[in-house]
């Protein structure tokens, strides 16, 4: 169905019940509030005329009757109440909407907190389906100082100084960068910014910047500074990235949540097997040992190794301590 015919029977599907609630309606107000003109929408009566219950005879039929400019409903043919949202509609309008109000820069912030509370109270009375669409995981809140500069800086295009930290490499670093928009991607809010340090256009979640301070100076990224192509997903192959498989406890399945993770497969028990990259070996063992046994390492063999070995090591240290 091409997208025509869809709006068309949107539209058509949402007329009666409109119609009915407001008896006498002028045409060109009708159609103004559906977005077509007067024409396109005598079109969509002429063809409500012919729609009505089975046997499609005199009285089966929707009755629709024109004062001068003027239109009202003789009869609905059953189509009085508006269609109600499923379960799975109503959950993807809420995701999106909670999204949307998370996202620094939001024109009307308020119209967006009054839509999402309606679609919240309808939600409660949406008929289940057999599918809920939704984030995997909310988003860990960034601060509102955080929220409230990175609006500021780039409403005001002004430059920022940061203290990030880089979950791949585990480090904090402090830096001067160029904001250029804010992204929402994959449920997970980013200032995309020109890093004068790394001399490139970089995305820092929000949720990772430890501290913000908008600088007295404007934003200039250079005129070649490019944005993010994230249509094919944020995270993809570089040179230097290598693949970790973990197989994660339930209690370890925060790791999956907060990093970039490429396969999620799931194991019985309320665990599983994700794959994902490094950069730094030595992080990775450093995470899997910080899980206290929630992650263990299946592949590549010799950073399994590694992790066993840092155990050992970290078991023995503790032995001698407690003999001397």
């Amino acid at each position: 169905m091409s997208t025509a015919a869809t709006e068309r029977l949107a539209r058509l599907l949402a007329l009666v019940p409109y119609l009915i609630a407001r008896p006498g309606i002028r045409v060109d107000e009708a159609a103004a509030d559906f977005g077509v003109s007067p024409r396109q929408l005598r079109r969509d009566l002429e063809l409500l005329w012919m729609c009505g219950l089975p046997g499609y005879g005199p009285g089966d039929l929707i009755d629709l009757s024109f004062e001068g400019e003027t239109i009202t409903v003789g009869f609905d043919a059953g189509m009085r109440r508006p269609l109600r949202l499923t379960g799975a509609e109503a959950t993807a309008l809420v995701v999106a909407l909670r999204a949307l109000a998370e996202t620094p820069g939001v024109a009307d912030a308020d119209a967006v907190q009054r839509a999402l509370a309606k679609v919240e109270a309808a939600g409660g009375e949406a008929r289940p389906a057999g599918v809920v669409v939704g984030l995997a995981t909310r988003e860990p809140e960034a601060t509102p100082e955080v929220r409230s500069a990175v609006t500021q800086a780039v409403q005001g295009r002004r430059a920022v100084h940061i203290r990030y930290y880089t979950a791949s490499r585990d480090e904090i670093t402090e830096r001067t960068v160029d904001p250029m928009r804010v992204l929402l991607v994959e449920g997970r809010s980013y200032l995309e910014a020109w890093c004068r340090s790394a001399q490139g256009v970089r995305l820092f979640r929000l949720d990772r910047i430890d501290a913000i301070e908008v600088l007295d100076e404007p934003a200039a990224p250079p005129p070649y500074a490019e944005p993010t192509d994230v249509s094919e997903g944020l995270f993809r192959p570089q040179e230097g990235h290598r693949n970790v498989e973990l197989v994660l406890e339930p209690d370890g399945r925060w790791i999956a949540e907060y990093y970039a993770v490429e396969r999620v497969t799931e194991l019985d028990g309320g665990r599983c097997r994700i794959t994902m990259r490094y950069t730094d070996p030595d992080w990775v063992v450093r995470l899997v040992l910080g899980t206290g046994g929630q992650a263990v390492v299946l592949s590549p063999p010799e950073l399994a190794e590694r992790v066993l070995h840092r155990a050992q090591d970290a078991l023995r240290r503790a032995g001698d301590q407690l003999d001397g």
